[in-house]
C-alpha cells in the first residue's frame, strides 16, 4: 500500500474508480408558441443544451453576450455546449420579444 501513497492523486483516483469529474447533463428548450421553454435550472459549465423548435416559424436562440447563436428553421433541433458560467440572456433575433434567461453554474 506504501507505494500507491505515491501515485500522484489523478493515478489514485483512477485506480480506485473514480476520476472526480462529473459527466455533461444534457437539457432540452422548447420553442413552441412563440416562446422559449423553461430553462433548466441546474446547469453547469459543460452541459448540452438541445433547443427545439416546435413552431412554424424560424427562430434563433441567441445570446447577448455573443456566447451562441443557434438558428433553428421551423420543426429543427440544434445543440450547443454550455461554456462559461453566469448569467446569459437570450432572445430570437427574428422576434426580440422571445426571451430567456440561463443561470450557469461552474
Amino acid at each position: 500500500m506504501g507505494s500507491l501513497m505515491k501515485l500522484p492523486p489523478l493515478m489514485l483516483a483512477l485506480l480506485w474508480g473514480g476520476s472526480g469529474v462529473t459527466s455533461a447533463a444534457e437539457y432540452q428548450v422548447t420553442i413552441s408558441g412563440m416562446r422559449f421553454g423553461q430553462a433548466p435550472a441546474d446547469l453547469h459549465v459543460g452541459d448540452v443544451i438541445v433547443w427545439r423548435n416546435g413552431d412554424i416559424f424560424r427562430h434563433t436562440a441567441t445570446a447577448r453576450d455573443k456566447s451562441f447563436d443557434i438558428d433553428l428553421p421551423p420543426k429543427s433541433q440544434a445543440r450547443t455546449t454550455v461554456s462559461r458560467a453566469g448569467a446569459v440572456d437570450f432572445y430570437c433575433r427574428f422576434h426580440p420579444a422571445m426571451t430567456g434567461k440561463l443561470e450557469v453554474r461552474p
